[in-house]
């Protein structure tokens, strides 16, 4: 529903990657890992009156994909922004998130509350495998083709605010699994393994700057 929107208008252009991320993990095991983080991060997002705001949560069912959770939330930024961006913002600022989720195929749409012409699309595929499925998104976008970047969880660099020894996964050993450490080309002798394979679209329709904010948000 959202692509045949947005691409509607041909002159309209949007910039798509894809991202593929794998873990050392099966599918259904993810399921629950994922369940908990968001909570967690909801938590820690949530202080000084800010954070998620859970506007729906009801079941919704889709004829192609069956039964799901349709969710939608707003996340409070205001007071996380930088100081020059919150003298030209509004004071009262807030990114909407809409989730459709049929495991394992979620879709995540963002929009933010004072520029309209901005989007975030998500297609989300989860899949028991080491990433190597070049065909899992079924979508006309295949007629041209887009970057696919692999995110390796353990040796691709972070900021150094974000890290945390603790998360290492250089060094890290699952008490309860015996998985770990994971070493240098883990990705290939890795079992259990699986993928997300996330296809993001990213559109801002302001001319003179749509390219440059498109390839800002990839690159975060």
């Amino acid at each position: 529903r959202f692509l045949s929107e947005v691409t509607r208008g041909c002159d309209i252009s949007m910039l798509v990657k894809e991202y593929r991320i794998c873990m050392p993990l099966t599918t259904d095991e993810y399921r629950i890992g994922q369940l908990y983080t968001i909570s967690k991060h909801s938590h820690q997002e949530s202080d000084r009156g800010e954070g998620v705001e859970v506007m729906e949560n009801r079941a919704h069912h889709d004829p192609v994909y069956g039964d799901g959770q349709y969710t939608e939330k707003r996340v409070h930024l205001s007071s996380k922004l930088p100081s020059w961006a919150r003298a030209v913002v509004p004071r009262i600022f807030y990114v909407c998130e809409k989730a459709w989720n049929y495991y394992p195929y979620t879709v995540t749409e963002y929009t933010c509350s004072f520029l309209p012409k901005f989007s975030i699309h998500i297609e989300t595929r989860y899949s028991d495998d080491c990433g190597d499925n070049d065909s899992i998104f079924n979508t006309d976008l295949s007629e041209e083709a887009h970057e696919v970047t692999h995110l390796d969880i353990t040796y691709d660099e972070i900021p150094e605010r974000y890290y945390k020894s603790t998360e290492d996964l250089r060094h890290f050993v699952s008490s309860r699994t015996g998985r770990g450490p994971l070493k240098e080309g883990w990705r290939s002798h890795a079992q259990p393994i699986m993928c997300s394979y996330k296809l993001v679209n990213v559109k801002f329709e302001v001319w003179g700057l749509q390219t440059r904010v498109e390839q800002f948000v990839h690159k975060v």
